[in-house]
């Protein structure tokens, strides 16, 4: 039988690139309800076991056999394995004690009611519950601390916990909407907050949804808050940048997650065009717009530069009509997540979103969008992940593989990145 001819001088044999290292920067979690009891404080069980009676659980998709996604260490690996993912950062998901419904959520009771104290306590459960589960996959699992705006003290002391437990995902930054009865977020009463943050290096997470006000139980709230949620959440943005808390900070790390991607640079040019105005610099000296802005000579950068300096986005199910902004988002500050378990993630259908959306982009670019940022902000080791990219992650050569339309699946259109891609064509 002849033998294959040598590769020549000048034909070295092709180089095969490893797989990508996929990490979720998006992913919910929490304990199923009554496994949050032994992480209560003793006093709080009595109360504990009385709400518990009474709990009816709002969301469907915590409920029955699936649910255990949210709790059940390995399945929930097994699951994202086959997703091509090996890593995630985990914001919450099930109810925590005393809560009505998800805390990312806004709800009664505001600052000057009774019930902020038992609230205060199935957060700080739901935290030490975290801390364990993250602890069952050592280096696969970033998760993120829940605080409360009602207490500031209190807050810089379970950010300190945190830190020490291993919760490597940071601080989840509530919102302050209109009714939540506490200071907005540009208000220096939380000086503490972002002070200690910025001392230990944790990431400060903002995820769409924390913000947005109570709709009220009209027949059309559910549609008013789909359109508006995430406004709420993008107005955080420049809260931080106007109210100097950047500028402060300049350490200080901000993630915006799940809040879309097209939205950054047109409010980027918005912003810098307000504080060109409100700052009174150039043909805007003098103008009545200046005698608003006086927090704005405070300001050593423009707000293009304090995000292009602290900012990052949690790019969940990324469009593919978003990707081309890449550049003016900055590659170096999009982290890609599939939200998984959440029934409008891209979950389990991340291989085919991957190609969908990165198809034709530079390997480099990609790689940086779908793990390599996140392992920056929230320190995962990319070597130590690599072993299971090569199990489980895709290939270089698969994710180039653009994905037509007549491919994306039918169950998938739940998610709004394959809808648009098939209705909207992008």
């Amino acid at each position: 039988m002849a033998q294959p001819a040598a590769a020549s001088a000048d034909q070295a044999p092709a180089t095969i690139e490893p797989n990508y290292v996929v990490i979720s920067a998006d992913c919910h979690g929490g304990a199923n309800i009554v496994d949050y009891r032994p992480y209560l404080e003793p006093r709080y069980h009595d109360d504990f076991d009385a709400w518990r009676t009474s709990f009816e659980n709002p969301y469907p998709d915590i409920e029955g056999d699936d649910a255990e996604r949210n709790w059940n260490s390995n399945r929930r690996l097994a699951e994202l394995e086959a997703d091509g993912v090996v890593a995630e950062v985990v914001f919450p998901n099930t109810i925590p004690p005393f809560f009505p419904k998800t805390s990312l959520m806004h709800q009664p009771p505001g600052a000057s009611d009774g019930d902020l104290e038992r609230r205060w306590a199935g957060l700080r459960a739901h935290n030490r519950w975290l801390a364990d589960f993250c602890g069952d996959a050592p280096g696969r699992r970033a998760g993120i601390c829940q605080i409360m705006l009602h207490d500031v003290e209190g807050s810089v002391s379970e950010i300190r916990w945190a830190a020490e437990a291993g919760l490597t995902g940071g601080v989840l930054l509530p919102g302050a909407p209109p009714g939540s009865d506490v200071p907005p977020l540009y208000a220096p009463e939380y000086e503490p907050i972002w002070s200690v943050c910025e001392e230990l290096g944790l990431p400060i997470n903002h995820h769409s949804g924390s913000a947005a006000p109570d709709y009220g139980d009209y027949p059309a709230a559910q549609a008013m808050f789909l359109l508006e949620v995430v406004w709420w959440a993008h107005r955080t943005l420049w809260h931080l940048i106007f109210s100097g808390v950047m500028e402060r900070h300049p350490n200080l790390q901000f993630v915006f997650t799940e809040q879309g991607t097209a939205w950054l640079p047109e409010e980027i040019a918005r912003l810098d065009y307000y504080h060109h105005r409100l700052s009174g610099a150039g043909a805007a000296a003098g103008s009545q717009e200046s005698k608003f802005g006086g927090a704005m000579g405070a300001l050593s950068l423009k707000p293009s530069e304090y995000w292009a300096r602290q900012c990052q986005l949690g790019s969940s199910f990324i469009r593919a009509a978003e990707v081309p902004l890449r550049d003016q988002v900055g590659v170096e500050r999009i982290m890609w997540g599939s939200d998984f378990p959440h029934l409008e993630g891209c979950w389990p259908y991340s291989h085919q979103h991957l190609r969908l959306a990165f198809a034709g982009v530079p390997t480099d670019e990609v790689r940086a969008m779908v793990g390599g940022n996140a392992a920056r902000v929230y320190g995962f080791d990319l070597d130590a992940l690599a072993p299971l990219a090569a199990r489980f992650g895709p290939t270089v050569a698969e994710v180039a593989q653009p994905l037509g339309v007549e491919d994306i699946p039918d169950d998938s259109l739940r998610c709004p990145a394959f809808a648009s891609a098939r209705f909207l064509g992008g």
